[in-house]
């Protein structure tokens, strides 16, 4: 039986131009999840497209399709879905997309590969189109699900999903799923490090586990290119101000061209380095003292994770649980 929508739009708030914050009411509630997971959205291959954005390119756009820390394939700005290339099918992507040359075979496998998308949408509009997305809200809300997003104009659902206006409707997966959590690191100090909307997990984790004035530490370090896209900077501010347990670092990469901006700027990996980290918390980054928590930029997670593996954190591997917690978006 096909899958029907069983979710209603709430409530839409634009961060910055191409950064939404969507929260969806499931027909039936509460929907139990822990912080960190995700949820699968979907919206129908009929459902309208934002202007802005390019024609249908399903399984084309690299930063829409990857392979997740749990070895299945991430889409857009969601993570671990199975979906990317099949329209719900559950069929996985292949293993590397070729870069788009032109005068090559790989950009004519681009073309060919997105004609055969917006073909196989004409022919099916009542496709399903479905993503993961990690959740934002607090675990124990029962009133909406809060999802963090950032609209690729080539993609296949975010287009629509930025369509969505307050009342429509969609599809929510049945239950959220997902390993990074924070009972990975019971009672540990938590230094959480993610770009863009890598943040919408950790948010989850705030809101749900972090006592204000508690004896357990709570750092994110969070990075953008502009300041006006540092989602929910406001809330986490306002946090930090009245938590001493709980500490903001925001970071953005163009300063140069964010000439009010007079924080941090530069990549995580140098902040992480230069033992920010250390003066801001009192603490020495060791595993001894914090588990490591990395999402988004598959770059920045890879040159984080040498740097934690030199001050002897360990990644997490099958069943074995380490000091060192990742989730790549793309």
């Amino acid at each position: 039986m096909a899958a029907e929508y069983n979710a209603t739009v709430v409530s839409r708030v634009e961060v910055a131009p191409g950064l939404i914050i969507l929260r969806v009411a499931p027909d039936k509630l509460p929907f139990e999840f822990k912080s960190g997971q995700y949820v699968v959205l979907g919206l129908k291959a009929s459902e309208p497209r934002i202007d802005e954005s390019e024609a249908d390119a399903l399984g084309v756009v690299a930063s829409e399709i990857g392979v997740a820390s749990t070895g299945v394939v991430a889409s857009e700005t969601g993570v671990d879905a199975t979906d990317v290339l099949t329209g719900g099918l559950g069929v996985a992507a292949p293993a590397a997309i070729p870069n788009e040359i032109p005068g090559t075979p790989e950009s004519q496998w681009a073309v060919d590969a997105q004609a055969e998308s917006v073909a196989r949408a004409a022919a099916d509009p009542d496709r399903m189109i479905r993503r993961a997305y990690s959740i934002a809200s607090e675990s124990r809300a029962d009133e909406y699900l809060e999802f963090y997003l950032t609209v690729v104009m080539s993609g296949d659902l975010t287009p629509r999903l930025f369509s969505l206006k307050i009342r429509d409707r969609l599809y929510v997966g049945p239950k959220a799923v997902g390993v990074f959590t924070l009972d990975k690191a019971p009672g540990k100090h938590i230094l959480m490090i993610g770009t863009g909307t890598g943040l919408a997990p950790y948010m989850s984790m705030l809101r749900s586990e972090l006592v204000c004035g508690g004896p357990r530490q709570f750092v994110i370090v969070h990075g953008a290119r502009y300041s006006w896209d540092l989602g929910y900077r406001t809330e986490l501010t306002g946090l930090a101000r009245h938590c001493p347990n709980f500490h903001y670092m925001p970071v953005i990469t163009r300063p140069q061209e964010d000439t009010t901006w007079r924080g941090r700027s530069g990549y995580l990996q140098n902040l992480i380095a230069s033992g920010a980290i250390e003066e801001e918390t009192g603490l020495e980054l060791t595993p001894e003292h914090f588990d490591i928590f990395l999402c988004g930029n598959p770059g920045m997670i890879e040159t984080v994770i040498e740097l934690a593996l030199a001050r002897g954190f360990v990644r997490d591997k099958g069943h074995d649980i380490g000091t060192l917690h990742t989730e790549e978006y793309w």
